[in-house]
């Protein structure tokens, strides 16, 4: 089991050393420390969120396709089922080449990606997938307010989009708004994985000895969230529950964080 273990972290931290490199200034924002109240995990209690850097938009397909042809393993006629299922690039002709809808959705975000994929090339480029909080921390922010909790508007824009059916081709990257920190599509484009996606539970635990069978049922997973305005988020938690880390989806890509030392987050 050990060397088991030790091989599936080899796999996974292994990239090409060709896009090994530090993050650009000029593509990652910058998000300032701070505090904010989780919508699970911590009752109403503000939790904090060191400094870090983000990417300002979602990896794009044009982006990906320079990773796989640089990292054999990660194409889809390559991948070990393990780390992504049969859904994995279904919208790309071959592993390496986008095809005919190149044109279309070079500078879209990459879908059908699993979080191995997601968190191997992060890792290329010297960056890592961002946290729940620190994602939903970012989020938070419209485009003029760090934190748009008390924002109206920006709830209802939400909804609206997690309300439309997917288009047949994602829009560009720099098509969505552009929020305070200066990050495009956190919400208007795709979901997107974090690196601790699965962090959260929304029902009990089967394991548990109370009987607890009738918080499964009704929505009972509302009724610990701090804010019920905020059902977008509400959303999002409960989607990445239902995730697995080799799973693939038609609408569901990433972006690259970064951690910043202590002195920089002071500035």
């Amino acid at each position: 089991m050990a060397r088991q273990l030790f091989i599936l972290m080899l796999v996974l931290s292994t990239c090409h050393l060709a896009l090994a490199q530090k993050s650009a200034p000029a593509t990652m924002a910058r998000i300032k420390g701070g505090t904010f109240v989780p919508l699970y995990g911590a009752g109403k209690t503000a939790v904090p969120v060191k400094g870090f850097q983000l990417d300002k938009f979602p990896v794009t397909n044009a982006e990906f396709l320079a990773f796989v042809q640089q990292n054999p393993k990660w194409r889809k006629s390559e991948v070990k089922r393990i780390f992504a299922d049969a859904q994995y690039l279904r919208h790309w002709t071959t592993g390496q080449s986008i095809g005919t809808d190149a044109a279309k959705i070079n500078n879209s975000p990459v879908i059908n990606v699993s979080w191995f994929a997601a968190k191997a090339y992060c890792e290329c480029q010297g960056k890592r997938l961002p946290t729940v909080n620190e994602w939903e921390y970012a989020a938070l922010a419209s485009e003029t307010k760090a934190d748009a909790t008390n924002d109206e508007k920006f709830y209802q824009r939400s909804l609206e989009w997690y309300s439309q059916p997917n288009p047949e081709y994602l829009p560009s990257v720099q098509s969505s708004f552009r929020n305070y920190y200066g990050v495009y599509g956190m919400i208007g484009l795709v979901w997107e994985w974090t690196a601790d996606y699965n962090s959260t539970m929304l029902v009990s635990d089967a394991r548990t000895t109370e009987s607890n069978n009738q918080q499964q049922f009704c929505g009972a997973g509302a009724s610990s969230a701090t804010n019920v305005k905020n059902y977008v988020a509400f959303m999002r938690y409960a989607f990445r529950s239902s995730l697995k880390p080799n799973y693939t989806v038609g609408n569901l890509g990433f972006r690259c964080a970064q951690s910043i030392n202590t002195q920089l987050a002071k500035r």
